[in-house]
């Protein structure tokens, strides 16, 4: 039976990170742990006690040897070749868990930037898949990853709405161990104390695709979009504020929220929307999501209805927007940037502990233009 090595003890991982620095000239935090063998939070202690000594520099991101000291050339950038280090077995890494309620839309690009991120943390990611609306199952998932894999912080996409959803928020704020919200905020406590948090702006790529169909010329754009999305209000808050504050046509124009995409009632809600546009001389729609922008082309061509030249349309999440035809405007929210950055909220949490001030993250989405909407696209 071969026995595993036993942990260095903190002179000797201070020894072994000189050592590391003599022969490459600078070095990442994550890359020192993955070395080492140990989580970031130690390395940080290991690099401020030699900084204090004076045997090494801090720079972005990492370390390097004092100016003047180096027994090779100054290495500027960060070495990127993980081949060097030493084989750490990517198990014997902290467990951070992943909680999203979708697998197949939307969410793979978000687990993909978090996943990407998480080397550099110097952690593994554990996934787990929920649903948008299942509270209980979120919880047990949540439970499984805390109580079975004994991971040390959370990413997580709850259910926001209703008394169920609130409960299960100020369980999961109450964790011992540090959580971010992904595409998701929401406030616990008596004094609606924030969660840490990274979230699309929504309700400003709203504003953006209104803006777009305004400059094309449109005064009546109307809206559309699935009442199961958790994304809806933010986009229709967006959407009606902009309109107004460009003073665009309201009274009448169509704003529909329509059943979700696997309700047979779902066919006819998006029927009704076009029938709205026509009846109230409404030329353009923003739709949430690309399912329903699909769909309501395609009815359109069954009634005659041209796009763009009879009805712009500009979908809202650009998954598959850009396949169809004509081609979708589309707003495209930050996916992979949005689970980057996640993870990265989520590392410097666990390494500066609760004292950290709490951080809410809004980054903005896109608007991608195509056919769809544009003016010189027209027959």
């Amino acid at each position: 039976m071969t026995l595993p090595e036993p942990p260095l003890l903190a002179a000797q991982r201070r020894e072994r990170l000189l050592a590391d620095l003599h022969a490459h000239g600078s070095l990442r935090v994550s890359e020192i742990a993955r070395a080492l063998g140990v989580t970031t939070v130690t390395v940080r202690r290991d690099i401020a006690q030699l900084v204090d000594e004076g045997a090494i520099e801090r720079v972005h991101g990492g370390v390097r040897l004092p100016r003047g000291t180096e027994t090779q050339p100054h290495v500027t950038a960060a070495v990127e070749d993980p081949a060097r280090l030493a084989g750490t077995d990517e198990a014997t890494l902290p467990a951070v868990g992943m909680v999203v309620p979708s697998l197949d839309y939307y969410w793979p690009e978000i687990i993909r930037g978090a996943s990407d991120a998480a080397p550099d943390a110097g952690v593994r990611l554990v996934l787990r898949g929920s649903s948008y609306d299942d509270v209980a199952d979120v919880r047990r998932q949540t439970s499984w990853l805390v109580d079975t894999v004994g991971v040390q912080g959370l990413l997580i996409a709850p259910p926001t709405l209703g008394e169920e959803a609130a409960t299960l928020i100020t369980w999961l704020a109450g964790l011992a161990v540090p959580v971010v919200f992904v595409e998701r905020t929401a406030t616990v406590g008596p004094y609606h104390e924030y969660v840490e948090s990274v979230s699309t702006d929504h309700a400003f790529g709203a504003s953006l695709a209104v803006r777009h169909l305004a400059a094309e010329g449109h005064r009546r754009v109307g809206f559309l979009a699935s009442g199961s999305s958790p994304t809806t209000p933010a986009v229709q808050r967006g959407w009606k504020r902009t309109a107004a504050e460009l003073g665009l046509e309201l009274d009448g124009t169509p704003e529909v929220i329509c059943a979700d995409h696997r309700v047979p009632s779902w066919s006819d809600d998006v029927g009704r929307a076009i029938e709205a546009c026509t009846a109230t001389g409404t030329t353009a729609l923003l739709v949430h999501s690309d399912r329903e922008a699909i769909s309501l082309v395609a009815r359109c061509e069954d009634r005659g209805i041209q796009v763009p030249r009879d009805l712009a349309v500009v979908a809202y999440d650009d998954e598959i927007a850009g396949l169809t035809n004509p081609a979708l405007s589309a707003i495209r929210p930050a996916k992979y940037t949005i689970g980057e950055t996640a993870m990265q909220l989520l590392s410097k949490r666990m390494q500066d502990g609760p004292g950290r001030p709490v951080h809410r993250v809004r980054i903005s989405p896109q608007l991608i233009v195509r056919d769809s909407s544009r003016v010189h696209a027209r027959p």
